[in-house]
Order: C-alpha cells, then sequence, then structure tokens
C-alpha cells in the first residue's frame, strides 16, 4: 500500500534531490541539492500535515532591523516562512502542506520558493548570520 510517506519520498527523488538519511518509523527525511544551497532540509510526515523545515542561520544578536526584515521577507515569500526555532537562535525557513490530496506540483512550488528565497537574499541572510 502506497503511504503518504512514499510518495512524499517519489516526489523528492523525482525532483532530483539527494535523500541523505531516512527514519520510516518517523516518516521523516533530510534531502539534499547542493547546487540550489539547500542541505539538511528536513521533510517529515506528521499526521495530516507535511512539515518542510531548513535551517538558514544561527541568531547571533536578536537587532530589531533584523527581526523587521524577516518579517516583511515572510509577506513576499510564495509558500513557506521564515521562522525562529524554539530557542529563538535560529532562523529556520518553514512550510506546511496538505498531505491527503499533496501532488508533485505543491511540494514543487514549496521547495522552489525556498530556493528563489537563497538566491535572493544570499546576501543579506550572511550578513545577518554574521551579527
Amino acid at each position: 500500500m502506497d503511504t503518504h510517506f512514499d510518495r512524499v519520498k517519489s516526489f523528492v527523488t523525482e525532483l532530483e534531490y539527494d535523500i541523505v538519511s531516512e527514519d520510516t518509523a518517523e516518516e521523516l527525511i533530510v534531502v539534499d541539492k547542493e547546487e540550489e544551497g539547500i542541505k539538511n532540509l528536513i521533510i517529515d510526515c506528521e499526521d495530516d500535515i507535511l512539515i518542510i523545515e531548513g535551517f538558514i542561520f544561527e541568531v547571533k544578536d536578536k537587532k530589531p532591523e533584523m527581526l523587521e526584515w524577516l518579517l516583511k521577507e515572510n509577506r513576499n515569500l510564495i509558500h513557506g516562512a521564515f521562522v525562529l526555532d524554539d530557542t529563538g537562535q535560529k532562523v529556520l525557513f518553514r512550510d506546511t502542506l496538505q498531505l491527503q490530496n499533496l501532488d508533485l506540483n505543491e511540494i514543487e512550488a514549496s521547495l522552489n520558493s525556498l530556493q528563489l528565497l537563497l538566491s535572493e537574499h544570499m546576501n543579506a541572510l550572511i550578513e545577518f548570520s554574521k551579527h
């Protein structure tokens, strides 16, 4: 029987991401597409939701300008958002999708949004990671 997890793995493979690790019990994979700047991106099937989450940079100093920039940029992202982890020390990209009717186009759009975010804002993200 084809599970949501199997379908997600097949989509990721079709999109030419490398699966670097997999936890079938947790229905979680970690993927890379280094030529697009994506490394250790977590894709997790949780009940009815697919969670896509990737580390962007560590926060050394929570300057209001940085937080304001991140929030404003969230408005421009087509899919996903900048978020802080539970400690408030890491900026992540995070998107959630419904698993029930998930198709290749939806997961591709989310992953393309992350690629676009990284390519368009690389300099700003590098600068924020330094401070």
